[in-house]
């Protein structure tokens, strides 16, 4: 395997993500009382994982955490119930979980605000050249909204898993032809079916790329962002193409405030 240019060791990041877990207990059974949840969220922050909301009531419970780029959907789903079992079970209110648990990325702006936001980046720039413009509208492609909301179901759940990525060709440098551009943009769709990413919106720029996708819920943001800077830079032999650093955020179909109303 090829020495990958971008690390996370060599890269910074700058990332909103915000991921709820809601659990439900089995037919017949219900939760008592919410414990004490102080040492499960110092555990929890060991994890990349911050408690910012908590909704409990008998027959559901709903957390809301900040998390790292880091963190794995996966590894994600299986630490909070895990945990939170454990410490139930020590609270002496033991509770055996249904297996329909869900997992939803969520954020400040919804799905269909992130695919518009978007599908307006060429447009907005008003370039002089209208051949220009629409050279790169050719690579702006956007897909139905409504595949955001629909979820990816695995043995551990339902999985809500929209990420908005955004890369930036270093010292903000400039895409040097059409054909570069052929060239980055399949390179891009072949690590989406590589990785089983589903690139729901995405918009080339002369010095940055946009992209809405669903994400593999086995990977991390981290290792999404990686795998497209790291590919499409094979793609045109450019170790320094894109600025060692990204930005990622996670939205749905609910924002923040949904999550808070619900107390």
């Amino acid at each position: 395997m090829p020495t990958p240019f971008y690390t996370a060791e060599n890269c910074s990041t700058a990332y909103h993500l915000h991921y709820t877990w809601t659990g439900w207990p089995t037919a017949g059974t219900c939760f008592g009382d919410c414990p004490d949840l102080t040492q499960l969220d110092e555990q929890w922050q060991a994890d990349g994982l911050r408690r910012i909301e908590v909704n409990w009531s008998n027959q559901q419970v709903q957390f809301t955490f900040s998390v790292t780029p880091a963190v794995i959907p996966t590894f994600f789903t299986g630490r909070v119930k895990g945990r939170l079992q454990h410490a139930l079970r020590e609270a002496g209110t033991p509770v055996k979980f249904s297996r329909k648990v869900c997992f939803r990325a969520i954020g400040d702006n919804h799905s269909d605000e992130v695919q518009k936001y978007i599908a307006q980046q060429v447009p907005k720039e008003r370039f002089v050249d209208p051949r220009f413009e629409q050279m790169l509208l050719q690579f702006t492609k956007v897909s139905n909204v409504d595949r955001f909301q629909e979820p990816l179901a695995s043995n551990s759940g339902r999985y809500w898993y929209n990420l908005h990525v955004v890369l930036v060709v270093a010292g903000r440098g400039h895409i040097e032809s059409r054909k570069q551009l052929e060239m980055l943009d399949e390179a891009l769709e072949a690590t989406a079916a590589k990785h089983q990413y589903d690139l729901v919106a995405r918009s080339w720029l002369l010095d940055h790329l946009h992209i809405g996708m669903r994400g593999n819920i086995s990977e991390s943001p981290l290792e999404i962002a990686l795998s497209i800077m790291n590919n499409t830079a094979y793609r045109i032999r450019r170790s320094a193409f894109w600025q060692s650093g990204f930005y990622v955020g996670s939205f749905s179909e609910y924002d923040l405030n949904a999550v808070r109303t619900l107390r």
